[in-house]
Protein backbone atom coordinates (compact mmCIF):
# COMPACT_ATOMS: atom_id res chain seq x y z
CA UNK A 1 0.00 0.00 0.00
CA UNK A 2 1.34 3.61 -0.70
CA UNK A 3 1.92 6.28 1.93
CA UNK A 4 -0.31 9.03 1.99
CA UNK A 5 1.40 12.29 0.21
CA UNK A 6 1.58 15.17 2.88
CA UNK A 7 0.09 18.44 1.76
CA UNK A 8 2.23 21.65 2.05
CA UNK A 9 0.03 22.29 5.74
CA UNK A 10 0.99 18.64 7.11
CA UNK A 11 4.57 20.40 6.59
CA UNK A 12 3.64 23.72 7.94
CA UNK A 13 1.49 21.82 11.14
CA UNK A 14 4.79 20.09 11.88
CA UNK A 15 6.92 22.73 11.92
CA UNK A 16 5.13 25.24 14.28
CA UNK A 17 4.77 22.00 16.07
CA UNK A 18 8.42 21.32 16.12
CA UNK A 19 8.71 25.11 17.46
CA UNK A 20 6.14 24.98 20.51
CA UNK A 21 8.19 22.26 21.72
CA UNK A 22 11.71 23.15 20.92
CA UNK A 23 12.06 26.28 19.54
CA UNK A 24 13.54 27.86 16.39
CA UNK A 25 16.29 25.54 15.92
CA UNK A 26 13.54 22.48 16.44
CA UNK A 27 12.32 23.23 12.59
CA UNK A 28 14.77 21.16 11.09
CA UNK A 29 13.72 19.13 7.77
CA UNK A 30 15.14 15.51 8.78
CA UNK A 31 13.70 15.26 12.30
CA UNK A 32 10.20 16.50 10.70
CA UNK A 33 9.94 13.90 8.31
CA UNK A 34 11.29 11.52 10.38
CA UNK A 35 8.07 12.46 12.71
CA UNK A 36 5.73 12.74 9.80
CA UNK A 37 7.19 9.20 8.51
CA UNK A 38 8.35 10.40 5.08
CA UNK A 39 11.45 10.85 2.92
CA UNK A 40 12.95 14.28 2.75
CA UNK A 41 12.07 14.12 -0.67
CA UNK A 42 8.73 15.32 0.27
CA UNK A 43 9.73 18.11 1.97
CA UNK A 44 11.05 19.06 -1.22
CA UNK A 45 8.07 18.48 -2.87
CA UNK A 46 6.67 21.65 -1.07
CA UNK A 47 9.67 24.07 -0.07
CA UNK A 48 13.15 24.89 -1.44
CA UNK A 49 14.77 25.03 2.49
CA UNK A 50 14.25 25.23 5.65
CA UNK A 51 14.28 28.84 5.71
CA UNK A 52 11.06 28.84 3.83
CA UNK A 53 9.16 26.21 5.56
CA UNK A 54 9.89 28.29 8.73
CA UNK A 55 9.09 31.07 6.50
CA UNK A 56 5.61 30.14 5.53
CA UNK A 57 4.77 28.55 8.93
CA UNK A 58 5.05 31.89 10.68
CA UNK A 59 3.00 33.89 7.60
CA UNK A 60 0.41 30.78 8.32
CA UNK A 61 0.45 31.48 12.14
CA UNK A 62 -0.20 35.15 11.22
CA UNK A 63 -2.71 34.69 8.93
CA UNK A 64 -4.44 32.16 11.28
CA UNK A 65 -3.72 32.93 13.94
CA UNK A 66 -4.68 36.62 14.18
CA UNK A 67 -6.28 37.77 10.85
CA UNK A 68 -8.35 34.89 10.75
CA UNK A 69 -9.50 35.74 14.54
CA UNK A 70 -10.14 38.98 14.09
CA UNK A 71 -12.10 38.54 10.97
CA UNK A 72 -14.49 35.86 13.09
CA UNK A 73 -15.01 38.44 15.96
CA UNK A 74 -15.81 41.50 13.60
CA UNK A 75 -18.94 40.59 12.82
CA UNK A 76 -20.02 40.46 16.80
CA UNK A 77 -21.81 44.05 17.01
CA UNK A 78 -21.47 44.70 20.09
CA UNK A 79 -17.63 45.54 21.55
CA UNK A 80 -17.80 44.23 24.57
CA UNK A 81 -19.27 40.84 23.47
CA UNK A 82 -16.36 41.41 20.67
CA UNK A 83 -13.71 41.54 23.50
CA UNK A 84 -15.30 38.24 25.62
CA UNK A 85 -15.42 35.86 22.05
CA UNK A 86 -11.77 37.16 21.16
CA UNK A 87 -10.49 36.20 24.51
CA UNK A 88 -11.79 33.32 24.30
CA UNK A 89 -10.90 32.15 21.27
CA UNK A 90 -7.20 32.83 21.68
CA UNK A 91 -7.33 31.21 25.21
CA UNK A 92 -9.12 27.98 24.59
CA UNK A 93 -8.80 27.40 20.89
CA UNK A 94 -4.88 27.32 20.57
CA UNK A 95 -3.99 24.55 17.59
CA UNK A 96 -0.11 24.45 18.61
CA UNK A 97 -0.01 24.96 22.01
CA UNK A 98 2.83 26.91 23.35
CA UNK A 99 3.42 28.49 20.10
CA UNK A 100 3.14 31.86 21.32
CA UNK A 101 5.37 31.62 24.52
CA UNK A 102 7.81 30.04 22.13
CA UNK A 103 7.86 32.72 19.19
CA UNK A 104 8.26 35.40 21.80
CA UNK A 105 11.33 33.26 23.37
CA UNK A 106 12.78 33.44 19.80
CA UNK A 107 12.06 37.42 19.48
CA UNK A 108 15.39 38.07 18.86
CA UNK A 109 15.47 35.91 15.04
CA UNK A 110 15.81 37.15 12.29
CA UNK A 111 12.91 35.22 10.62
CA UNK A 112 10.82 35.09 13.60
CA UNK A 113 10.85 39.12 15.00
CA UNK A 114 9.22 40.27 11.85
CA UNK A 115 6.24 38.12 11.92
CA UNK A 116 6.07 38.59 15.71
CA UNK A 117 6.07 42.29 15.42
CA UNK A 118 3.65 42.44 12.94
CA UNK A 119 1.28 40.57 14.65
CA UNK A 120 1.75 41.98 18.34
CA UNK A 121 1.07 45.62 16.51
CA UNK A 122 -1.73 44.24 14.76
CA UNK A 123 -3.56 42.67 17.82
CA UNK A 124 -2.56 45.73 19.82
CA UNK A 125 -4.52 48.06 17.46
CA UNK A 126 -7.10 45.64 17.17
CA UNK A 127 -7.57 45.56 21.09
CA UNK A 128 -7.27 49.68 20.95
CA UNK A 129 -10.16 49.89 18.20
CA UNK A 130 -12.59 47.73 20.35
CA UNK A 131 -11.44 49.78 23.83
CA UNK A 132 -12.24 53.18 21.98
CA UNK A 133 -15.58 51.71 20.82
CA UNK A 134 -16.26 50.97 24.38
CA UNK A 135 -15.73 54.49 24.75
CA UNK A 136 -11.92 54.95 26.23
CA UNK A 137 -9.93 58.08 25.14
CA UNK A 138 -7.46 57.40 22.39
CA UNK A 139 -4.84 56.84 25.28
CA UNK A 140 -6.50 55.07 27.60
CA UNK A 141 -7.79 52.27 24.68
CA UNK A 142 -4.49 52.34 23.64
CA UNK A 143 -3.34 51.54 27.48
CA UNK A 144 -5.95 49.25 28.11
CA UNK A 145 -5.07 46.86 24.75
CA UNK A 146 -1.18 46.83 25.73
CA UNK A 147 -2.19 45.62 28.92
CA UNK A 148 -4.81 42.96 28.39
CA UNK A 149 -2.43 41.90 25.56
CA UNK A 150 0.49 41.15 28.05
CA UNK A 151 -1.96 39.36 30.29
CA UNK A 152 -2.91 37.21 27.25
CA UNK A 153 1.20 36.65 27.17
CA UNK A 154 1.26 35.93 30.40
CA UNK A 155 -1.42 33.32 30.65
CA UNK A 156 0.19 31.76 27.30
CA UNK A 157 3.33 31.79 29.08
CA UNK A 158 2.25 30.31 32.54
CA UNK A 159 -0.09 28.18 31.22
CA UNK A 160 3.03 26.31 29.52
CA UNK A 161 5.97 27.23 31.97
CA UNK A 162 3.60 26.40 35.23
CA UNK A 163 0.64 24.61 34.48
CA UNK A 164 0.56 22.43 37.90
CA UNK A 165 1.83 25.25 40.14
CA UNK A 166 -1.33 27.38 38.36
CA UNK A 167 -4.07 24.73 37.93
CA UNK A 168 -6.56 27.13 37.05
CA UNK A 169 -4.64 28.39 33.95
CA UNK A 170 -4.57 24.99 32.70
CA UNK A 171 -8.27 24.55 32.87
CA UNK A 172 -10.32 26.28 35.18
CA UNK A 173 -13.50 27.74 33.85
CA UNK A 174 -14.09 29.83 36.10
CA UNK A 175 -10.56 31.57 36.47
CA UNK A 176 -10.83 31.82 32.16
CA UNK A 177 -14.01 34.14 32.89
CA UNK A 178 -12.61 35.92 35.81
CA UNK A 179 -10.06 36.80 33.18
CA UNK A 180 -12.09 37.57 30.46
CA UNK A 181 -14.50 40.20 32.33
CA UNK A 182 -11.69 41.77 34.14
CA UNK A 183 -10.68 43.21 30.48
CA UNK A 184 -14.05 43.93 28.87
CA UNK A 185 -15.00 46.52 32.26
CA UNK A 186 -16.26 49.35 30.49
CA UNK A 187 -14.63 52.91 31.05
CA UNK A 188 -15.42 54.67 34.64
CA UNK A 189 -18.25 56.85 34.78
CA UNK A 190 -17.12 60.23 34.89
CA UNK A 191 -20.67 62.14 35.44
CA UNK A 192 -20.68 61.35 38.70
CA UNK A 193 -18.57 63.39 41.81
Amino acid sequence: MAKQRLSKQDWLTAALTALAGGGVGAVAVEPLAQRLGVTRGSFYWHFADRNALLHEALEWWESQGTEAVIERVNGIAEPRQRLRELFRIAITEDPTDGLEPALVAHADDPAVAPVLHRVTRRRVAFLADVYAELGFPAGQARHRAVAAYAAYVGWTQLRRATPTALPEIADDPDALTHFVEHHVLPPPDTTTP
